[in-house]
C-alpha cells in the first residue's frame, strides 16, 4: 500500500510534464521538467551544504569579491534551496530536532525589539524596507545555523569553510592594496568598491576579516591536527593579518590584536610577558599598518583627529536619538538618515554611527542596548562554559575542540572591535552568536 501515493505523485507529475509540451512544445521545458524531480530531492537531501554556501556568499560577499559570479544571482538561488530545504525538514518530514536555550532567549527578545521599532521608527519605510531586505534572512538563517548544526562533521566542513573563504577575501584584498584598486584616502584597502559592495568600507571590509582569523588560529593552535593542516592556516592567519593591516582601521586592529591576545593568553601564563606582547604588538601595528599617515586620523592631525571628533559626534548623536526614543529608538537603518537632526556638528554630510554599541542604542534605544548587552554577556559566559568543558573532555572531536576556542577568541575580538565598528544589525555577530549555541549543544552532547 505504501508504493500507492508514489506511483499517484509519479503519474501525476508525468499528467503535468504532458500538458506543458502540449501548451509550449519545446525540447528546454521537457529538459527542465524532467531535471526537477532530481534538484527537488538534491535540496531536501543536502541542507546543510544549501545554508553554509548561503551564509558564506551573504556573509563574506563572494561573488562581489568576484564580480564574475554576480550574473548567477548565487545568494538569491542559494537562499531558495536553504529555505526550502529548510521548509521541508522543519514542517514535512519534521527530522530537524528543535532546542532552546539561554542565549537564545536574549536573541528573540532582541528581535522583538528590533521588529516593533519598525512600526514605530522615523523613517518606516528605510527600516521596513532594511528588514525585508537583509535582516529577516539574518533572523531565519541564524535559527537555521542553530538547528542544522548538530554533527561534529557538520562543524569542521563549517570551520574550513569560514576559513577558505576568509582566505579569498584576503588575497583579494592584498591584490588590491598591492595594485592600489579601490583604495579610500589614497592608503586604505577596499574590495569593489565601484559596484556598491559592502566590502567597500574598509572597517567592513576589517569586520569581515576577523571572524574567518578566530577559526584559523583555532585550528592552528589545536596540537590534534596534522602539522601540514596547522602550517597552512598558519599561513592564512598571516594573509588575513596582512589584509586587515592594510584597511588601516582601529577597530579590526584592536580586534586582531584581541583575538590573538585570546589564543596567547591560553599558552603565556605570565601575564606581564602577555601585557608587554601587547604593548609592543599595538605598538608595531600603529607603525606597520600606517596609521599615522591615514588622510583621516592621520599623524598630521593635531589634537583629537578628525577621525575621533566624527566618531563622538555620531554618539553624543546616537545619545540624543535614544534619549527622544528610549524604548524603540529611531528604528532599523535610521541613524544616517536622522544624523542631521541629532548631530551637534553639521559639516553638510550624514555620518554612520561607526560603533556596535551606539548603533544599537539610536536604533532599539535604551531597551534594546539592555537587551543586546545581555546577548553578548550570555553567549559570552556560554562560549566560556563550553571551552572548558571541551577541555575537560574525555577525546572531544577535534573541530569541536576548535570551534570552541574559536568563538571564545571571535567573540572577545567582537566586543573590543565594536567600539569602532557598526555590527549590531549585519551578518558576522548573527553567525558567531549561532555557531556559539551550536557548538555549545554539541559540546552537552558529547559530555553525556
Amino acid at each position: 500500500m505504501s508504493r500507492y501515493p508514489s506511483v499517484l505523485m509519479c503519474c501525476a507529475y508525468v499528467m503535468v510534464i504532458v500538458a506543458l509540451w502540449g501548451m509550449i512544445p519545446h525540447p528546454a521545458v521537457a529538459a527542465a521538467l524532467g531535471l526537477l524531480p532530481i534538484a527537488a530531492l538534491l535540496t531536501i537531501r543536502y541542507l546543510f551544504i544549501w545554508v553554509l554556501l548561503f551564509v558564506l556568499f551573504s556573509f563574506f560577499r563572494l561573488h562581489e569579491v568576484f564580480p564574475v559570479l554576480m550574473p548567477f544571482k548565487l545568494p538569491m538561488l542559494l537562499s531558495l534551496a536553504a529555505l526550502g530545504s529548510l521548509a521541508w525538514h522543519s514542517l514535512v518530514s519534521r527530522s530537524l530536532t528543535l532546542y532552546w536555550s539561554r542565549p537564545m532567549s536574549w536573541l528573540f527578545a532582541f528581535w522583538i525589539c528590533v521588529i516593533v521599532g519598525l512600526v514605530m521608527a522615523s523613517n518606516r519605510g528605510i527600516a521596513i524596507s532594511s528588514f525585508t531586505s537583509v535582516y529577516w534572512k539574518i533572523m531565519v538563517m541564524t535559527l537555521a545555523i542553530i538547528w542544522v548544526v548538530n554533527h561534529p562533521t557538520q562543524l569542521k566542513l563549517a570551520c574550513w569553510g569560514i576559513v577558505a573563504s576568509g582566505l579569498l577575501v584576503s588575497l583579494v584584498a592584498i591584490q588590491n592594496a598591492l595594485l592600489g584598486i579601490g583604495l579610500v584616502e589614497g592608503s586604505r584597502v577596499t574590495i569593489g568598491r565601484n559596484i556598491g559592495s559592502m566590502l567597500g568600507d574598509p572597517n567592513d571590509l576589517a569586520l569581515v576579516l576577523l571572524f574567518p582569523l578566530a577559526f584559523a588560529c583555532g585550528i592552528a593552535s589545536t596540537s590534534r591536527l596534522s602539522n601540514k593542516l596547522r602550517f597552512l592556516t598558519v599561513i592564512v592567519c598571516l594573509s588575513l593579518s596582512f589584509a586587515i593591516i592594510q584597511t588601516q582601521s582601529r577597530g579590526g586592529l584592536l580586534g586582531m590584536m584581541t583575538v590573538y591576545a585570546v589564543f596567547l593568553q591560553q599558552t603565556i601564563r605570565s601575564k606581564t610577558v602577555l601585557i608587554s606582547l601587547a604593548v609592543v604588538g599595538a605598538v608595531v601595528l600603529y607603525f606597520v599598518a600606517g596609521i599615522g599617515e591615514r588622510a583621516s586620523g592621520g599623524a598630521a592631525e593635531a589634537g583629537i583627529d578628525a577621525s575621533a571628533m566624527g566618531r563622538l559626534y555620531a554618539w553624543e548623536a546616537a545619545f540624543k536619538m535614544a534619549f527622544d526614543n528610549p524604548f524603540t529608538g529611531v528604528g532599523l537603518n535610521n541613524f544616517y538618515f536622522n544624523y542631521y537632526f541629532y548631530s551637534p556638528h553639521w559639516d553638510g554630510l550624514n555620518h554612520a554611527v561607526h560603533s556596535t554599541w551606539f548603533g544599537v542604542l539610536a536604533e532599539t534605544g535604551f531597551l534594546g542596548l539592555f537587551v543586546f548587552l545581555g546577548l553578548i554577556a550570555s553567549l559570552a559566559k556560554t562560549a566560556v562554559a563550553t571551552l572548558k568543558r571541551s577541555k575537560s573532555a574525555d577525546n572531544p572531536p577535534a573541530y569541536l575542540f576548535v570551534a570552541s576556542k574559536a568563538v571564545v577568541a571571535g567573540l572577545a575580538g567582537t566586543v573590543v572591535s565594536g567600539t569602532f565598528l557598526t555590527q549590531g544589525f549585519v551578518w558576522p555577530i548573527y553567525i558567531l552568536a549561532a555557531i556559539t549555541i551550536a557548538v555549545a549543544q554539541l559540546s552537552k552532547q558529547h559530555s553525556l
